[in-house]
């Protein structure tokens, strides 16, 4: 009798299931069979039928965030780092280039070899003429991506892709203390949108840019301007691939992300790189006190940092196509910005695009 306890005690202990196994492994499959309704949409899109916008519900957002993408996404980046044993760098590396259709002739070093891990490879360098920086126009791509919405923001309302939106001031947060005295002056009824308008007879636009896996991972400064803050909003880390966008409304404002903002030639000017799924780390080149997809921050809340201090007052400048930061894979990049009512974008929703190609001018 003792030795039939003694083998069935553990035996129940393995088969117990647990709250969090079963929002595991619910949410994963829940996340699996969304991946299959979005290869669908993708294939009827390819044949040019129009895909109605059917938005998630709040249970079927909650049932999402419930995988603990974050967890994930920092395993994945410890995965990454694992140095590969020099015989097998090029079968997992040329399957890799094999499933999403990288361009290794772009690449500053082509050898296989030569990337000691995962890592090394998805944050590859590219030969200086394989991307030339369009001089003419005054906003270029920052990165490789698909443009999945552009155009002005209306509203206080941004489209992160046709027909779906999310709200201006929560995906870039309340206005920081140097905003809040240059618009010290501005009428009490003005929005959230009219009060990042700093010259007259200018409006706002946005551009979302969408690096899938095989892409070029680093992103450049998209034109000449000075960054004088950054705000790190932690956050989910869900897919933000357009099947995913066009079905969960504010998807950006959920993620973490990273915000720059600042001043061009025409006012205010930002970029925000948004992180996704295995994506938590995102670097910024210039600044060294920001750590991604860290367990000692919360979601829901955010962190400032300035640029500007006693001896430099004006911030961080950048020049058109200087490299400003990098993904570990690749996700999301958001511009929005002041500029004369002339401004012209010179883009297709859908499109392919490369880093240093021409967004728009005047």
């Amino acid at each position: 009798t003792e030795r039939k306890k003694f083998h069935t005690a553990p035996v129940g202990q393995v088969f117990r299931l647990r709250p969090f196994h079963v929002l595991v492994a619910t949410g994963g499959g829940y996340a699996g069979y969304r991946k299959y309704e979005d290869y669908k949409l993708e294939q009827l899109e390819k044949r040019g039928i129009e895909v109605p916008v059917k938005l998630a519900s709040e249970w079927e957002v909650a049932l999402y965030k419930s995988v603990p993408t974050r967890l994930l996404s920092r395993a994945w980046g410890r995965l990454n780092q694992v140095e590969l044993p020099t015989w097998l760098r090029k079968p997992v590396y040329s399957l890799y280039i094999w499933t999403f259709g990288v361009n290794m002739k772009e690449a500053a070093v082509e050898d296989l070899h030569h990337y000691r891990n995962l890592s090394e490879f998805f944050r590859r360098k590219l030969k200086p003429q394989a991307r030339p920086v369009c001089g003419v126009h005054s906003v270029i791509s920052p990165s490789d991506g698909k443009i999945l919405n552009f155009g002005q923001v209306k509203n206080c309302e941004v489209e992160q892709v046709k027909g779906v939106t999310y709200s201006l001031e929560s995906f870039l947060g309340p206005r920081i203390p140097t905003e809040d005295l240059r618009f010290s002056q501005a009428p009490p009824g003005n929005s959230f949108q009219q009060q990042l308008v700093t010259k007259e007879g200018n409006e706002l636009y946005h551009c979302v840019i969408y690096l899938a896996p095989g892409d070029y991972h680093c992103f450049h400064s998209p034109t000449d301007w000075t960054v004088s803050h950054r705000r790190h909003f932690p956050g989910s880390l869900m897919s933000v691939n357009p099947g995913v966008a066009r079905w969960i409304k504010e998807l950006f404002c959920h993620n973490e992300r990273v915000v720059l903002r600042g001043d061009w030639k025409h006012g205010f000017f930002s970029l925000t790189a948004v992180g996704a799924t295995n994506v938590g780390s995102i670097r910024i080149y210039f600044d060294q006190d920001l750590h991604t997809n860290s367990p000692s921050y919360s979601k829901g809340s955010y962190n400032d940092f300035s640029f500007i201090s006693n001896n430099n007052k004006e911030g961080i400048p950048m020049r058109k196509g200087e490299h400003l930061g990098e993904f570990n894979l690749g996700s999301t990049i958001v511009l929005i910005f002041e500029a004369p009512k002339d401004f012209k974008f010179n883009l297709k929703a859908g499109q392919k695009i490369r880093f240093g190609e021409a967004l728009g001018s005047l």
